[in-house]
């Protein structure tokens, strides 16, 4: 089991900048993916990007292609979500989470057990 905390969300204006962490702690945090998920409000909760436990693996939803960049680092047991250009679209709860199992790696939400309680992120126009 793996416990997830994020941090780094806040207020910012249209085509900043802005990096989310995702730390872990408990078990085995190199063995689990980690995906990134948002909700706005009154909105599903929907995928954002995830990476595979190594980091050599990583999906991202279409509209954040080549705006956002998951890493993490694994020896500080921490995952990361850069995101760059950002548009009021975007604002949203951040939550990253993992897998029920280790060595397992997708975008679905229902793949995913562990959650962190989220972040605010808020782009203003």
């Amino acid at each position: 089991q793996v416990q997830l905390v994020e941090s780094g969300g806040g207020l910012v204006q249209a085509g900043d900048s802005l990096r989310l962490s995702c730390e872990g702690s408990g078990d085995g945090f190199s063995t689990y993916a980690i995906g990134w998920f948002r909700q706005g409000v009154g909105k599903e909760r929907e995928f954002v990007a995830a990476i595979s436990w190594g980091g050599g693996g990583a999906y991202y939803a279409d509209d954040v292609k080549g705006r956002f960049i998951i890493a993490r680092d694994n020896d500080k047991s921490t995952a990361f979500l850069q995101m760059n250009s950002l548009k009021p679209e975007d604002t949203a709860v951040y939550f990253c989470a993992a897998p029920k199992a280790a060595h397992t790696f997708g975008v679905g939400l229902s793949l995913y057990e562990y959650w962190g309680k989220g972040t605010q992120v808020t782009v203003s126009s």
